[in-house]
């Protein structure tokens, strides 16, 4: 049986929390609409599909009447399982990492701190290959050019014609390490964070290195947002060996709350790009 994607997961999660809100058990919904206890039951735990006519009888039961939201809910329903682009290289990429290019394909927003490495979303060819060998250790030559593909096939939700909006806070240690064992490659990083910089939908922060004390010390992460949806927002976090999807709204929120507290305390934008073009010209 197919690992259940965030999508589905979380599509199923906000069934169960709607019925227990209308202090609905499972055999009242069967009773009430039909649909067999069982099935409702798989469906919230993310183990089963629904079909379009009974999600639209669950949300009908639950009283669900907004549209944009009843439109959301049946997006993650169509594309809960949905291949994308992502699928050819189902070999060499986790569930979980083809659960992001997912969610990122499919996001209004993304907000993210890095502390160490350069997003993803923002890497050049160069250093995504030098930075995944890295990390990757055992990984074959093939096995790491096919995952520099997949990220460079990621920033295209940068460019589309609906590009996601980007907003990223980097600790400037991320900027400065491999510098002297590789200066042209940092300084080809540096260039183009500072070509996306020009992009409409994308803001970069940096955090200095004497910033005081703050809640990024815990860690990078990335939240995903969807419009108009905010209780479905997603949070990303990632290790050398796995993946965590944090998805309880009250969780997520706190990790928002981090991130408008590292905005307010990284450089703004402006400041932000003088200094990256600063490390630039630093390289020789």
């Amino acid at each position: 049986m197919p690992e259940p994607t965030v999508r589905t997961r979380r599509l199923g999660g906000e069934l169960r929390r709607l019925r227990e809100a209308k202090g609905l058990k499972l055999d009242d919904v069967t009773a009430r609409c039909g649909l067999p206890s069982s099935k409702v039951s798989r469906v919230e735990l993310g183990r089963l599909g629904i079909k379009s006519d009974d999600l639209d009888a669950l949300l009908d039961l639950y009283g669900v009447d907004d549209a944009e939201r009843r439109d959301v809910l049946h997006a993650f329903a169509r594309d809960g399982r949905k291949r994308g682009w992502w699928q050819t290289y189902k070999d060499v990429i986790s569930p979980a990492y083809a659960d992001l290019i997912s969610l990122e394909a499919e996001a209004a927003n993304m907000r993210s701190y890095e502390t160490l490495l350069v997003p993803g979303l923002l890497q050049t060819a160069a250093y995504a290959r030098a930075t995944l060998s890295a990390l990757s250790m055992t990984a074959t030559r093939p096995e790491v050019d096919a995952l520099v593909e997949v990220r460079m096939a990621r920033q295209s939700v940068l460019t589309r014609p609906d590009p996601l909006s980007l907003w990223v806070v980097i600790h400037e240690a991320a900027l400065r390490p491999r510098v002297k064992a590789h200066p042209a490659l940092m300084r080809e990083q540096l260039q183009r964070l500072r070509e996306r910089q020009e992009l409409p939908g994308v803001s970069i922060q940096v955090l200095p290195l004497d910033a005081p004390p703050h809640v990024g010390m815990s860690g990078a992460f990335a939240m995903l947002g969807f419009p108009e949806t905010a209780d479905l927002d997603v949070v990303y976090l990632e290790n050398l060996t796995s993946a965590l999807y944090v998805e309880d709204s009250s969780e997520v929120s706190r990790y928002g709350s981090a991130f408008e507290h590292l905005r307010a305390a990284a450089l703004p934008l402006d400041e932000s790009a003088d200094l990256i073009e600063r490390l630039k010209d630093e390289i020789k």
